[in-house]
């Protein structure tokens, strides 16, 4: 049984007293799916969605080996995406930037390296390598970010091969000229590999289609840090 796998079967026992036909209703799915998930079957994303909706467990939690939820609660000062070749660096500070000021993502990673002056700086002991942060605009990623959250970046280079599926990235895609500047899941699209799927949060977005051409900057999300209260 993996670790998800046993989360899924605490949170029915806890909750449904173990009664699978109460949990799949809940959760939209059949009976079946619950027994599978229960034990070795690794559950959709679209269902491990759902349990971090209903039950407010963060996606750290259901995906690693954490045993404490009231730990993982979403709605914590920042989340850490981690990649297993992760190094985490103990001190160092992020630029923040203000993406509009900067005349957007392009024009900002071309003026790195102290020629944008960003607003302010992060530090958050033991995170990836990050090359800036920006403030999130936008409904498409809600409930996992929504608009004001700030997301912390390391810059990819425009290439297919650079790329980990199924991650989320912050984007600056050519829509007809203009710069459309986004944070998406990306996913391996069946149109072929001179294009990628990109996933919204937001089940009222749908998914597209981009072609790589059209992506002009491309940066990985390292991090993100939710203000609850400014009192």
């Amino acid at each position: 049984m993996s670790s998800i796998n046993k989360k899924i079967d605490d949170i029915a026992n806890e909750h449904y007293a173990g009664n699978n036909s109460a949990f799949a209703k809940v959760m939209g799915t059949s009976e079946a799916n619950i027994r599978n998930y229960r034990k070795e079957t690794m559950p959709k994303l679209e269902f491990v969605v759902k349990l971090r909706e209903i039950f407010e467990i963060s996606f750290d939690y259901l995906l690693s080996d954490y045993v404490d939820p009231a730990k993982s609660k979403i709605g914590e000062p920042s989340t850490i995406y981690k990649l297993k070749t992760d190094r985490s660096i103990k001190d160092q500070r992020v630029p923040l930037y203000d993406i509009e000021a900067t005349a957007g993502m392009v024009e900002l990673f071309r003026n790195k390296n102290g020629k944008t002056k960003p607003v302010d700086f992060i530090s958050i002991p033991n995170l990836p390598k990050c090359d800036g942060a920006i403030y999130v605009t936008g409904d498409s990623m809600y409930p996992l970010l929504k608009s004001g959250d700030i997301v912390m970046y390391k810059e990819l280079n425009n290439s297919i091969d650079n790329i980990f599926f199924g991650e989320m990235y912050l984007l600056s895609i050519n829509l007809d000229g203009e710069e459309f500047v986004t944070v998406k899941w990306i996913h391996k699209s069946d149109r072929g590999d001179d294009f990628i799927k990109i996933v919204s949060q937001n089940s009222h977005h749908q998914a597209k289609d981009v072609h790589l051409k059209n992506i002009k900057a491309l940066a990985l999300i390292k991090a993100s840090i939710r203000i609850n209260s400014m009192s």
